[in-house]
């Protein structure tokens, strides 16, 4: 295209809008200028354009036919309460159309511990299926041929022993290890970066990476040893530039992990698989997942693998939870038909799609046919999967798709400056940087220049409240651990503690082989508790340290009448209390999902509050002792899975009997309109839910605490 054309196309421009057509240049969060028209000017030198589908690069897709021969794998996440429940669901679904399983575990598990535990009162089957023990699993697949279904499971932590009785499951059904088809996610320098459900430390973490990878590779040739996974970094509030980069850069340490173990790049590269997020930037979503086909092969080539297919990325993808609102909720089936659309157009291979509820609680069956449908719909009726990678060649993705990459290269460049994922995790670079990223949009949501329907622009003066799916967690918890009880009743005691002793020396002598020696151990009934506790013994818990970022928020809004008078406000009480108003930020339970935390404490610390951020992990009565300890005038619990009615009722009693009626306990998160009440009746001061606008926050708790303060 001519420069003149190009020229006459801007006096035009110019003209229509009586100002530059500079001014229509949309800055993205990414740092990518994204421009009002793209041209054939605009992929100059970009050598991959020319690629096709199945062929390194493999930008166009990693089949040569992709949809067109065969669609993508249409997955539901789900898991909910007890193995039972579950598998009613799962049974359901797939007669309705779902083609693979996808399990979420209850946060009791990803995190080691049987449901008997004393410190998961609050979380067993709240937040995903208990399993606590090979019977379990049993029950979980029940019905349900391992030998033809393809499952793939979300777990980090607990990785050992939910693979071990996977595979011992799988064997008592008739199902071989070498017939079990699926995924396990095994991805824990995510867990370090942002779901915080880890256990042990990064090294011997990265050794149990290595060891499925090992294990797999030689004994389950159909099955994917591990899911390298972004998509908790953009629902942490990554960009998609970091989330790219992040996670390709954690693949990278996974296949040097693998060869240190003597592994040829060969006999695993293959079996790798990806996990992405899909937000609402629905082009550069699409884009995203071409640039991050066209990285990892670059990757890929630096270990000189002899197969094609080591270079190739293959990814699920997941819709945003993160985009679902609680506010005017049925604009959520829009959203995720939209993100659905852009996965499938940036080559998925599998996909799940979130229910309109799940902005609040768990999917009902009702939304979970919805979201299935999404899929079906698209699928069937849309004409997308009639040809391979329809958008190649408009200027405007394939100038996206190179910026990205270009973008993402330039960070993983800088990780491997420090030394390596493993380093920069340790570092805590990509924890600043993405809790920054969490900040800096929450600021641009609140001050109304990220526009989200229904929450800070067009929102109804009546809201629709959805019927939602609550568990009964005490009445979960109390099953699990009788057929716990039942468990170890009928076990041969001694064979199994002779499994677990076996599995704590291969632990501790760095010899052989920690998922084979888990497998002998579920074999015998060992529970999951049991398994993470012989490998505990040696290799100890991990504790983070919580580091809140600063001068974040507080730049957003600069000279805002608004947040200047909320500063005096905070300025002139803290005068009267001769100190400064101090609010504690507290997880509590087995939830480590600390976005909103951290939001609110960097917020609320800019603001001018004093802001302890409490420990990931805390009992109610941890907390109380913490607040007492440290002089709060207020707790604020944030809570996103679901254990609120089981834990603020129990925080505010252990302030009460530990004489402190006079601290404030607020709650915020992922709370249902409904259980509001319930938690105001039962010495919650206030609530708030999904979509709350942090001044208006501050605001709150600054009322509470004036108005305590003046009535004390």
């Amino acid at each position: 295209m001519s420069e003149k054309t190009v020229q006459d196309w801007a006096a035009l421009a110019e003209k229509e809008l009586k100002a530059s057509p500079e001014t229509l240049v949309w800055h993205t969060p990414e740092g990518i200028d994204v421009k009002p028209l793209y041209t054939a000017d605009d992929l100059a030198g970009m050598d991959h354009l020319n690629s096709l589908p199945g062929f390194k690069p493999f930008v166009r897709g990693p089949r040569a036919t992709m949809y067109a021969g065969r669609p993508w794998t249409i997955r539901q996440y789900a898991g909910f309460s007890t193995a039972e429940e579950s598998n009613a669901f799962y049974r359901r679904n797939l007669a309705a159309g779902q083609k693979g399983l996808s399990v979420a575990f209850d946060l009791a598990t990803h995190r080691g511990y049987d449901s008997d535990h004393p410190r998961v009162v609050g979380d067993v089957g709240k937040a995903g299926v208990a399993i606590d023990s090979v019977e379990d699993m049993k029950i979980l697949f029940d019905g349900i041929p391992l030998k033809e279904m393809s499952v793939s499971m979300t777990m980090n932590g607990a990785v050992i022993p939910i693979l071990a009785n996977f595979i011992v499951a799988g064997e008592e059904q008739g199902c071989s290890r070498a017939e079990l088809s699926g995924t396990i996610q095994n991805d824990i320098l995510k867990e370090f970066m942002v779901r915080n459900t880890y256990i042990y430390p990064p090294e011997p973490s990265m050794r149990i990476i290595a060891d499925i990878i090992e294990y797999t590779s030689k004994e389950m040739p159909k099955f994917n040893s591990i899911s390298i996974s972004g998509y908790h970094m953009q629902e942490a509030g990554a960009t998609l530039v970091q989330e790219l980069a992040f996670t390709l850069a954690d693949g990278r340490e996974y296949v040097r992990a693998a060869l240190d173990k003597g592994l040829n790049v060969d006999d695993f590269a293959g079996r790798l698989s990806f996990f992405f997020a899909i937000g609402m930037n629905f082009f550069m979503e699409a884009a995203k997942l071409r640039a991050a086909r066209l990285l990892w092969s670059r990757i890929m080539e630096e270990f000189q693998p002899t197969k094609a297919s080591s270079l190739m990325l293959r990814t699920h993808c997941q819709t945003s939870g993160v985009s679902l609102q609680e506010q005017d909720p049925y604009n959520n089936v829009i959203r995720t038909a939209y993100e659905a659309l852009s996965a499938a157009l940036g080559g998925t291979q599998s996909l799940h799609t979130n229910a309109l509820d799940e902005a609040i609680a768990l999917p009902t069956d009702f939304s979970a046919r919805i979201a299935r449908n999404t899929q079906l719909i698209l699928q069937h009726e849309t004409g997308v999967t009639k040809v391979v990678d329809p958008l190649a060649g408009s200027y405007y993705v394939e100038s996206l798709t190179n910026d990205l990459a270009t973008k993402a290269w330039e960070l993983i460049e800088q990780v491997e400056a420090m030394g390596g994922m493993t380093r920069a995790v340790a570092e805590g670079l990509p924890k600043r940087l993405i809790e920054e990223a969490a900040t800096r949009r929450q600021a641009a949501v609140d001050r109304g220049e990220e526009v989200i329907v229904g929450v800070n622009k067009y929102r109804l003066e009546t809201e629709d409240q959805l019927d939602i799916l609550e568990v009964d967690n005490a009445a979960v918890r109390n099953a699990q651990i009788r057929r716990l009880e039942d468990t170890k009743r009928r076990r041969d005691s001694r064979r199994a503690a002779a499994a677990l002793e076996a599995l704590t020396d291969v632990a501790r002598s760095g010899t052989g082989n920690l998922l084979a020696a888990a497998v002998e151990a579920a074999r015998e009934r060992a529970t999951v508790g049991e398994i993470s506790d012989a490998m505990r013994a040696v290799f100890n818990d991990h504790t983070a340290v919580p580091v809140v970022v600063r001068d974040v928020y507080g730049p957003a809004y600069d000279k805002d009448p608004e947040y200047q008078n909320l500063v005096a406000r905070i300025d002139d009480f803290a005068a009267e209390l001769k100190r400064r108003p101090k609010i504690m930020v507290a997880k509590l339970g087995q939830d480590g999902h600390d976005r909103g935390a951290k939001i609110i404490a960097s917020a609320f610390g800019d603001i001018g509050f004093e802001v302890l951020a409490g420990p990931l992990f805390q009992t109610p009565e941890e907390a109380a002792d913490l607040a007492i300890a440290s002089k709060v005038h207020v707790v604020g619990m944030s809570s996103l899975a679901a254990g609120h009615k089981t834990l603020a009722p129990q925080l505010v009693e252990a302030l009460k009997a530990k004489g402190a009626e006079h601290v404030i306990v607020v709650v915020g998160g992922v709370i249902p309109r409904q259980d509001y009440q319930y938690l105001l009746d039962h010495g919650v001061s206030a609530v708030f839910g999904p979509g709350t606008n942090v001044l208006e926050a501050a605001r709150a708790v600054l009322d509470l605490m004036q108005g305590r303060l003046r009535n004390a």
